[in-house]
């Protein structure tokens, strides 16, 4: 008997800035063989200033970044290259947005943590553009996961190690998995 269960294409890993998708993103490709690309190369030279000077994005600054994001995660999969891939995912429309017409080949990893925890990790991070003054409009925008949506939540609290040891296990992904050749049944 045969596992029916396909793995996803593409991973999706969204959450707060700070949140640690950056590290578990890089983890995750890293163990799994694929490719990884960073939601922040993905943003304007506009969108990266207003950040820098601490103000936040609003849905319009953020629609061309997110339909960049389903760009690339096409090109993945049409090429059969699977990937992983960063995007903060915040609010359903957002989500819904991404997953449109992808819902079977990206599987989506939010995570999840308080606002006390995510602010000390961001406290500690060196360089980068996004303000931590920003981290509660980011909370307030955060729209956790209704019973409807095919997300898996992982708690921040747990070591990088763990959260790809988390997903590797709900989504069924060993090392070297991929989407199958064109042509396999």
């Amino acid at each position: 008997m045969t596992n029916d269960v396909k793995p996803p294409e593409i991973i999706l890993i969204g959450g707060v800035s700070g949140s640690g998708k950056t590290t578990v993103g890089t983890l995750l490709a890293e163990r799994l063989g694929w490719d990884y690309a960073e939601a922040d190369d993905f943003h304007s030279p506009e969108n990266i200033a207003k950040m820098r000077s601490g103000v936040p994005l609003t849905d319009a600054d953020r629609m061309p970044w997110l339909r960049a994001i389903g760009v690339w995660m096409d090109e993945r999969i049409r090429a059969g290259e699977p990937g992983v891939v960063t995007c903060s995912a915040l609010k359903r429309t957002y989500r819904d947005v991404l997953l449109d017409g992808r819902t079977d080949r990206v599987g989506l990893v939010l995570l999840d943590g308080d606002r006390d925890t995510i602010a000390a990790r961001m406290r500690q991070r060196k360089g980068h553009f996004f303000k931590p003054e920003l981290l509660d409009s980011q909370f307030a925008d955060y729209e956790r996961p209704g019973p409807d949506e095919d997300v898996l939540t992982v708690p921040v609290e747990e070591t990088p190690d763990e959260i790809v040891d988390r997903i590797r296990t709900a989504l069924h992904l060993s090392a070297g998995d991929g989407p199958p050749t064109r042509g396999s049944s």
